[in-house]
């Protein structure tokens, strides 16, 4: 038996769920699974292959004897424990931001960059949601026919803001509905997220020097960082949309040599991971609602842009906390093994 010994910090979150279900359903060889949350959710149980789990607090204790430990628990708990995994030799892959951009540490899509794992430190890196759906799309193009440039504007899911979330969508529309005079108690977003489109993710989406908000900035880093290419030109707008599950992104490509859609439809329906839904005669297009609970990446409106000299549109779609999260962290799970 090769099983291996996993922790799962943040285990009671939206992603951290999501991290147990992906484990069980892909076989993870596991012999102990550790859940880990904070002293609010200690003493609560998880339910893993039909058994219950209890959660414990975590601790600088909470590694040892562990192999693996995956993170999901925001950048400030990762910031303080990761340190803790990797001295009890657990290696991380963290879903935070917290290293994603620091030099030693590889940021990885397996589809993409998986030769980047074995460089680690103790910590892998887990690319932000919106970034990881964007590469999966753009590395097989880029590898074809070098791109200049791309334009992404995003629609993402609540859940992207966490559990929390889900509710305050949930709340906030029934509360719009039934006409309620009162104004609406809300708390994870700083406007009304219901019947709107905020033009920033969460509270803590907090925007830049040069107007662009953190989440922005994640994508044109992290995107820069898997490609490795200094050379590479992108600009994004991150839009939070009332979607429970599944980040859409409106994508923008310029290619150094011409590219037609049909040649990007072939190209795309051969990459790993990714799948073409493309026919518009049909009404056929990726749609949250289709991708929320499957592990691929969805594309379609693959349309050639005539504004500029060798340009592509495209909607490329997938469940943010599946590829977006989970299943790409268990996937770097896999490989290390």
């Amino acid at each position: 038996d090769m099983g291996v010994n996993v922790a799962v910090v943040g285990v009671t979150g939206a992603v951290g769920t999501e991290m147990l279900r992906v484990l069980e359903r892909r076989d993870f060889p596991i012999d102990e699974l550790r859940p880990l949350a904070s002293s609010r959710s200690a003493g609560k149980s998880v339910v893993f292959r039909g058994k219950e789990v209890q959660v414990q607090e975590l601790t600088a204790d909470s590694f040892e004897g562990m192999n693996i430990g995956l993170f999901s628990a925001g950048g400030g708990i990762s910031r303080d424990f990761v340190p803790y995994a990797v001295k009890s030799n657990c290696v991380v892959v963290d879903n935070t931001s917290a290293f994603r951009m620091d030099e030693d540490v590889p940021l990885v899509v397996p589809e993409v960059n998986a030769n980047r794992i074995s460089e680690h430190n103790g910590v892998i890196a887990n690319p932000n949601c919106s970034t990881i759906q964007l590469v999966l799309v753009l590395k097989p193009i880029h590898d074809a026919v070098k791109i200049k440039r791309v334009v992404v504007s995003t629609y993402q899911a609540v859940s992207g803001a966490g559990y929390n979330a889900l509710v305050e969508l949930k709340n906030e529309t029934e509360h719009i509905l039934s006409e309620k005079s009162e104004e609406f108690d809300r708390s994870i977003f700083p406007h009304q997220i219901a019947f709107n489109a905020l033009p920033q993710l969460p509270q803590s989406d907090a925007f830049k020097e040069n107007g662009y908000t953190d989440e922005e900035m994640k994508m044109i880093n992290e995107t820069k960082k898997i490609l490795e290419d200094n050379s590479f030109r992108i600009t994004t707008t991150t839009v939070r949309v009332p979607v429970f599950r599944g980040h859409s992104e409106s994508v923008n490509i310029e290619t150094e040599g011409s590219f037609s859609a049909d040649q990007a439809r072939d190209l795309l329906s051969r990459s790993e991971g990714v799948v073409v839904l493309d026919d518009p005669s049909k009404q056929l297009y990726p749609l949250a609602t289709d991708a929320a609970g499957k592990d691929d990446t969805f594309v379609g409106r693959i349309r050639e842009d005539s504004s500029v000299e060798n340009g592509l549109n495209m909607w490329v779609v997938s469940d943010n906390l599946l590829k977006g999260a989970a299943l790409n962290a268990v996937q770097i799970a896999e490989k290390l093994l």
